[in-house]
């Protein structure tokens, strides 16, 4: 397997092929230089996807959740939504209505540095989600966040536009889109 930079495509189709432990196996050189990175192991799954890819969009917020509707309302043409919500582990950043919403407008998959609620709904939803947590409050309501930033999530600095690939052995962020 290598890197290689390519046109921002679809990849919930390639992610079948591309095994996280495969990839690190076959790329030492590029975990070393910085190229790929895996997050630390501290996230929970959830959604029925257990294994998903896509473009990073990243967004920064605290206990609030207003950016996070905004941005799933958008297309998400098999992209990964990453939210740095600081960690916060006393509100929920993304419920059932917002994996819906997700599932609905074609995202891949949501990784959040925080929690999530309706467990139970979005483990129905046809998406990847990885979250610190579960948590039963909601978020506010203020709009306080930042989007296209960069994030440090479970030990790597992480971009807008990068690549992330999430399976059942963890979570690897690429500076390219990864291939066969």
């Amino acid at each position: 397997m290598t890197l290689k930079k390519t046109a921002i495509t679809s990849a919930g189709e390639q992610m079948a092929a591309l095994a996280t432990a495969e990839v690190c196996d076959s790329n030492a050189a590029h975990l070393r230089n910085g190229d790929l990175r895996v997050l630390q192991p501290i996230f929970q799954s959830y959604g029925q996807c257990r294994a998903f890819s896509g473009p990073v969009v990243t967004l920064k917020v605290f206990e609030d959740n207003v950016l996070v509707r905004a941005l799933l309302e958008t297309k998400g043409e098999g992209r990964v939504l990453v939210i740095d919500g600081g960690g916060s582990m006393r509100c929920a950043l993304v419920g059932g209505n917002l994996g819906q919403l997700a599932q609905n407008m074609g995202w891949s998959g949501i990784v959040v540095n925080g929690c999530i609620r309706d467990v139970d709904e979005i483990n129905a939803c046809d998406i990847g989600v990885r979250a610190l947590g579960s948590h039963p409050m909601k978020s506010n309501k203020k709009g306080i966040g930042e989007k296209h930033v960069p994030v440090y999530i479970a030990g790597s600095l992480i971009l807008d536009g990068e690549w992330l690939y999430a399976d059942s052995d963890g979570i690897l962020v690429s500076k390219l889109e990864l291939s066969l």
